[in-house]
Parts: structure tokens; sequence; C-alpha cells
């Protein structure tokens, strides 16, 4: 586990850019926060690390955005709105955890019981000017995970 203090959107997305470099697939990362925490840049970030050039929104009414990207899938999630946890299983939530894909999960409180364990969580708080990013693994492919990204970030 570690935290960090990030200001400003440019350098909270290259953090989610640092963070996808050292984030093989299969993945579970939890994204979460306050309301306009920064949830939906942190992803940015990750998917422009992926490769991703396009336009990133949040899938606040949508649920689920999907990203293919070459040999690669990443799913995006935002259960903010989310009912009821059984509505992921009409989403395929579970093809998608069984497959080899990275799923980034904002509100992931909001599913629990259906939504897997996490490998990372990123709890993003408002702090002074800009943010606080802690970061914590929850399987031993998340200390892997965390591992390489303390590593490159002592190195920016």
């Amino acid at each position: 586990m570690f935290e960090i203090e990030v200001e400003g959107e440019d350098r909270q997305e290259q953090i989610g850019t640092r963070l996808a470099i050292n984030c093989p697939p299969p993945c579970i990362v939890y994204l979460e926060g306050d309301l306009g925490a920064g949830k939906t840049t942190l992803a940015r970030g990750f998917l422009r690390g992926l490769g991703y050039r396009g336009r990133v929104k949040s899938p606040t009414y949508t649920l689920l955005e999907p990203y293919e990207l070459k040999g690669l899938s990443c799913y995006h999630f935002d259960l903010y709105r989310l009912a009821d946890p059984g509505e992921l299983e009409y989403l395929g939530i579970e093809d998608l955890i069984n497959s080899n894909a990275i799923l980034l999960i904002e509100w992931p409180e909001n599913g629990a019981g259906v939504v897997p364990a996490a490998d990372i969580k990123v709890r993003i708080a408002h702090q002074g000017r800009g943010r606080g990013l802690l970061f914590s693994a929850g399987s031993e492919r998340g200390d892997k995970i965390l591992q390489g990204l303390r590593n490159a970030l002592e190195k920016v």
C-alpha cells in the first residue's frame, strides 16, 4: 500500500498511464472516491497508457464502456446508478470476468456480491489543491503491479 498526492488532471492522467503500463491482463481495478474526485480522469489516463486515443467518457448512464485495443480488451464500469447488483448479469459481467481483460470499476460497492474482488484498489480523495491517491493490492497479482508502479513513479 502506498499513497501519493497529485495536482491537476494532467498529472492524474499520467499516473493512470503508468498504472496501465504495469497492469497486464487479466486484472480487476477498483476506482473509489467521492463524486468529482477524478475516477474517470484516472481511467482516461489508464486507457491512454493502453494505447487508446479516442474520447474517454464516463459510463455513468450506460454502466459500461468497452474498449478493444490491439490484442487487449478493457471494460470501464461506472456503477453509481446501478439499482441492483443483479443488473450486472444483463451486462454479461460473468463472461468479462472470465476473459483475459482488464476491468476498471468505479463505485464497486454498488455491485457488492457480483463484482469480483479487486487486484488493485485506488482510493481518490480531495486533498488540498489536488488529490490523494491511495493504492492498495487485493491479490498477489496486485502486489506485483503496485511494485512496478511504485518503481516507475520513483523514476519520474
